[in-house]
């Protein structure tokens, strides 16, 4: 058993990371049972899953929707906020059921939350029916992991981050767009942050092996992809290659794959060539998510952000003058410790200044092992919680107003599958991330095709397919 020790999280060199090929272990041992999972968190957790599924069926699982069918069952889990953890924990209570009436059934726990050294201790003492605990440094281990499967818990989380492995075998959510990890880990250790720990220090892919990613999903057909990484704009900073996020960028765009998004980004590391090769390139589609977290100076200080509210303003005028037609989100955090209501009016006043598309928008919640959960905190919730409502109404509120503006225009949409507004729906996104929902058009699901927009509300538009008379 090792567990993981966050105080041993530290700065890798290139020369400490080794690229290995993924060990895409194949086997007929599981053929016809089926694999449930359940993922929690972010981007980056939903496309590990990916990876996790890819694991799966080449032991011989099938995926099933329904629990209660499942030979196999794994959850893909977070650890930023609190709540996650309590999602877990409840639905394990209902896997210990399964359990009780399918001895046979194995439950496994990988992603941020066992990283951390309590939640790993926890599970071996409180959850002994939990067959395999893995991390996010070691999924690459699970397919051995579970034909090793021998009743006993097992648990395999490493302190140290691993290497960075290539060519594994993902069973993708989408045929139409798609994630393609750039880098894993973090190395900015902002104080309310537990990625660092949990993810590890930054370690950036090769960037032939990411063009091959994305040359090959465009061969497969594939009309968008997202470059993922919990800092996309750090990329390459680990490395002695010469090349940085504005170089793979760029040689991304040149592999003339229709659409290609990045999240997410940081302010410390947006650069001027960035920002050119964006502007440069028609399929960099103009939506940036650019986290604020707070208008604050003295806060955003004390979260370790390396910016001023002043630099980010600056930052985010330029994309704007730079960019044409550029929709900018954000994540705003309420409550951080000892923020005062002059701090809270000073995101007020950012948020006003920058008129945001929309936001991400959350209250503090300390996570052990962080610095700042050290910080006594003095704010009562209900004051937190007031903040936060009254920053949601003035963002709703932008929204809003931007979504109006397209009202009456024609804008080009990706369409990705049946809507949840109506049977007759399907739905799809701007270039600028506004989600559409679409009237009669099942027949374009993976086609980009242009749309009139015929209502706008805080949150999406609804709009009709445009047909033009052919000459």
């Amino acid at each position: 058993m090792n567990l993981p020790n966050m105080k041993e999280a530290r700065l890798r060199t290139n020369k400490e990371v080794e690229f290995l090929d993924a060990k895409n272990i194949k086997s007929n041992k599981f053929q016809n049972q089926k694999y449930f999972i359940r993922t929690y968190g972010c981007q980056m957790n939903v496309h590990d899953s990916e990876e996790i599924k890819g694991i799966l069926e080449n032991l011989g699982f099938k995926e099933t929707e329904k629990l209660e069918e499942a030979n196999i069952v794994v959850l893909n889990t977070c650890a930023i906020r609190e709540n996650a953890h309590d999602k877990v924990f409840g639905f394990l209570g209902r896997l210990k059921h399964l359990k009780r009436e399918n001895s046979n059934l194995i439950i496994c726990i990988g992603g941020c939350m066992p990283q951390e050294e309590s939640v790993a201790t926890l599970l071996k003492e409180k959850y002994p029916f939990v067959n395999i605990v893995f991390g996010t440094h070691n999924i690459n281990d699970l397919g051995s992991m579970i034909l090793e499967e021998n009743k006993k818990q097992q648990i395999e989380v490493y302190s140290i981050e691993g290497n960075v492995y290539e060519h594994m075998d993902y069973v993708r959510d989408s045929k139409i767009t798609a994630w393609v990890n750039i880098m894993y880990g973090c190395d900015k250790f902002c104080t309310y942050c537990i990625v660092p720990f949990t993810r590890g220090k930054q370690r950036s892919r090769k960037m032939e092996e990411i063009i091959k990613e994305v040359e090959d999903l465009k061969r497969k057909g594939y009309m968008e992809v997202t470059l993922l990484g919990q800092n996309v704009n750090a990329y390459g900073k680990d490395l002695d290659y010469g090349y940085d996020f504005a170089t793979l960028l760029e040689n991304v765009a040149k592999t003339n794959i229709p659409r290609i998004r990045f999240v997410t980004s940081h302010p410390w590391d947006f650069t001027d060539e960035m920002i050119d090769v964006i502007a440069r390139y028609q399929n960099i589609m103009p939506y940036i998510h650019l986290p604020l977290q707070s208008g604050s100076t003295k806060i955003l200080k004390l979260m370790g952000r390396r910016y001023t509210k002043e630099e980010y303003i600056t930052l985010y005028n330029k994309i704007k003058k730079s960019i044409p037609g550029v929709s900018i989100t954000t994540d705003i955090i309420v409550g951080f410790p000892n923020e005062t209501d002059e701090d809270f009016k000073e995101t007020l006043d950012v948020v006003n200044k920058c008129k945001f598309d929309g936001a991400f928008t959350f209250i503090y919640s300390p996570r052990e092992g962080t610095p700042a959960a050290k910080i006594k905190d003095s704010i009562p919730l209900s004051t937190k919680e007031e903040r936060l409502h009254e920053l949601n109404e003035l963002i709703n509120d932008y929204s809003l107003k931007h979504n109006q503006e397209y009202l009456g225009k024609i804008v080009e949409v990706l369409v990705l599958g049946p809507s949840e507004k109506g049977k007759d729906k399907v739905y799809g996104y701007t270039k600028t991330m506004k989600l559409v929902n679409i009237e009669n058009a099942k027949e374009d699901i993976g086609k980009l095709i242009n749309v009139k927009i015929t209502d706008a509300k805080s949150f999406s538009l609804d709009g009709k397919k445009e047909v033009f008379a052919k000459n």
